[in-house]
């Protein structure tokens, strides 16, 4: 069974910074993958916020673009998301989704992935 684990969610003012990481075993993978990161808050859809493939190509939500980086380090399976100038509108449980054999999508090939528990990030004004 794949595993995939999320940590690093937290509580920050508005304008704060967060890293979430996650660990998923894509470090010795040889074929594509796609990596990335959705969230959902309290009684809204689950949105996509970004995404990254084997070879690093990223994206980003308009939502979150100039404001978050997703990065990944293949030597410790680690995926990353750092997050600035954080608004209250971030507020919600974040979602690390590891999917083999595929490339990523705008989030749509990540939906069929393996999915973490999850992590809450709160963002007060």
């Amino acid at each position: 069974q794949v595993q995939v684990e999320e940590s690093g969610g937290g509580s920050v003012q508005a304008g704060g910074s967060l890293t979430l990481s996650c660990v998923a075993p894509f470090g010795s993978s040889r074929d594509m993958y796609c990596l990335g990161w959705f969230r959902q808050a309290p009684e809204q859809e689950r949105e996509w916020v970004a995404d990254i493939n084997r070879y690093s190509a990223t994206a980003y939500a308009d939502s979150v673009t100039g404001r978050f980086i997703i990065s990944k380090l293949s030597a410790k399976s680690t995926l990353s998301l750092q997050m600035d100038s954080l608004k209250p509108e971030d507020t919600g449980m974040y979602f690390c989704v590891y999917k083999p054999g595929s490339d990523c999508s705008y989030g749509a090939s990540l939906e069929s992935g393996y999915w973490g528990q999850g992590t809450q990030v709160t963002v007060s004004s």
